[in-house]
């Protein structure tokens, strides 16, 4: 479906974002690029619709080689989600959606907004398959959370059903149980589709729990490809260059029984001494 032929990327300040990257995404996979900021990982899925020229390399996206002449065949076949989210904040919930087919209409059409019947019962469908309701096509963008964002730009991405999503960091702007809601859903749309998913993330946890596969760069190289079930700290060493810190565990206060006067709570948990000093 996907493929990255020793890839580079050197910008015109001499900063080398890719140095020689080759990868290869097989059709419906959901391969998560994970790495610090700064690895690579937008880069990568930028040049994966040719937002991005490469200085070294070629890639290729269902046999055909993402040049100038084959943009208008190719962008068609992929739907991106973004960081932020990339709505029109002042359009409506339907509006927004249907903006996924744009690349497939006549320029005249575009512009003057005129969607068939069939556009606008896919929107319809998609807006319900990602868990909102009918009262929400009509509302504004502006007016949902930031969830409930993400979640039409999943619909928009899906509305051409497309073969190929790009996901760059999707959940970067979410709490964790929204991230986690998202990226269920994510999964759940293109596994039902049989789409092929190549999504960057930060979150090792996020990456561990919904990615068929990881491939993890640091410093415009992959220094792990495997299934998540072989991430271990040594590879985490790998890619942040440190061992991973371990969560300190909350420290129980035992409970004071009624009338039990001789252990205070206050005493369980002692002031920082600069706290003291503001305190005296």
């Amino acid at each position: 479906m996907l493929n990255f032929e020793s890839v580079a990327m050197r910008y015109a300040d001499g900063t080398q974002a890719l140095g020689g990257v080759s990868l290869q995404v097989p059709a419906g996979q959901f391969c998560v690029v994970l790495g610090s900021s700064g690895a690579g990982k937008s880069t990568l899925l930028r040049m994966a619709n040719g937002l991005v020229k490469p200085t070294r390399g070629t890639v290729q996206v269902e046999g055909v080689r993402i040049a100038a002449d084959s943009l208008a065949r190719i962008r068609p076949r992929i739907g991106m989600i973004h960081q932020q989210f990339n709505l029109v904040m002042r359009s409506s919930v339907a509006d927004n959606v249907l903006a996924g087919a744009l690349p497939a209409m006549p320029t005249w059409r575009a512009l003057l907004g005129l969607f068939t019947d069939e556009a606008r019962r896919k929107a319809c469908e998609l807006v319900e398959s990602v868990g909102l309701q009918e009262q929400h096509l009509l509302r504004r963008v502006s007016e949902l959370s930031g969830g409930q964002q993400q979640r039409v730009g999943i619909a928009r991405a899906f509305m051409l059903e497309p073969p190929l999503v790009l996901a760059d960091e999707p959940v970067a702007s979410l709490d964790p149980q929204t991230s986690h809601d998202v990226l269920s859903l994510l999964r759940t749309q293109a596994r039902e589709r049989g789409t092929t998913v190549l999504c960057s993330l930060h979150q090792i946890e996020l990456a561990c729990e919904f990615a068929d596969r990881i491939v993890a760069l640091r410093h415009g190289a992959v220094v792990f490809d495997g299934a998540p079930g072989a991430f271990d700290p040594q590879v985490f060493d790998a890619i942040y260059g440190r061992e991973p810190v371990p969560v300190p565990m909350p420290v129980p206060v035992p409970a004071v029984r009624s009338g039990d006067h001789a252990a205070e709570p206050e005493a369980a948990l002692p002031l920082h001494a600069g706290a003291l000093e503001l305190a005296q």
